[in-house]
């Protein structure tokens, strides 16, 4: 696989909380923000790569985290995880913010995202 870029993703009880941490307190660097302006994802510069703070996890025992690694083409990463055995738990789709997502698990229940940004998009960095 191909990775284009990649960043962990934190789903915490209680995201705004874990936002002014790593915004406030870690000190980490805003790369961008998403979403509904009440209730914004909040994406941080960590080092070479990224983390992103978003969304509401299952409850109060932690943040649920998360893998999400950029491929040029999700589908044809479907096809080729889905035939080495790999645990497909969302077949790709198009989201509504425009990226072409899938999610897989490993052995150990770690979600893993695996996304393709399409032509257009704005984040689209590698033209190639």
């Amino acid at each position: 696989m191909e990775v284009l870029s990649s960043r962990i993703l934190l789903r915490p009880a209680d995201p705004e909380r874990s936002q002014r941490f790593y915004r406030d307190v870690l000190g980490l660097a805003v790369y961008r923000e998403f979403g509904p302006p009440d209730s914004p994802g909040v994406v941080f510069f960590l080092g070479s790569g990224f983390l992103e703070v978003s969304g509401h996890g299952a409850g109060e025992g932690g943040p649920a985290a998360m893998i999400w690694l950029q491929v040029r083409d999700v589908r044809a990463e479907h096809e080729r995880l889905a035939a080495a055995g790999a645990r497909i738990v969302r077949e790709p789709r198009e989201e509504p913010w425009g990226l072409v997502e899938m999610w897989i698990e490993d052995p150990a229940g770690v979600k893993i995202v695996i996304v393709e940004v399409p032509e257009g998009h704005p984040l689209r960095r590698d033209t190639r």
